[in-house]
């Protein structure tokens, strides 16, 4: 299952905004990019109402496997995740997240992948 469309972030003026005004958090398996939302950006994309959700990418690089597949049940894994703690409790902040996977030979451990995963939410205070 995919995030919805009104949680994805989309356009490149939106990842330089948020390269440039972000605060990074890391991981020993990912890095995390956080930035206060700016509505006017995503204007071009008409998007309604996206001042007060988290709006969410999740990057993963060849680096970390050759292999689509793998990259692509690394981000659905994640998705999910966030699927089932963000939209039920509603009790995230009005900011935007950019998800970088680091290079390693992790993907075939989920259970650590998500529970750094959590912790660094948490870290970041994007969920309370």
């Amino acid at each position: 299952m995919a995030l919805p469309k009104n949680m994805r972030l989309k356009g490149h003026r939106t990842f330089n905004y948020i390269h440039k005004n972000s605060i990074k958090y890391h991981g020993k398996f990912m890095t995390f990019k956080v930035a206060k939302s700016n509505p006017e950006i995503l204007d071009s994309h008409k998007f309604k109402n996206s001042s007060n959700t988290l709006k969410v990418s999740i990057a993963v690089s060849k680096k970390v496997s050759k292999k689509a597949v793998v990259r692509n049940e690394l981000r659905r894994v994640l998705q999910e995740w966030l699927i089932k703690n963000i939209q039920t409790i509603n009790n995230h902040k009005p900011h935007w997240l950019l998800v970088n996977l680091k290079i390693g030979d992790f993907y075939n451990d989920k259970n650590k992948l998500l529970e750094e995963f959590q912790t660094l939410m948490f870290k970041s205070r994007l969920i309370k």
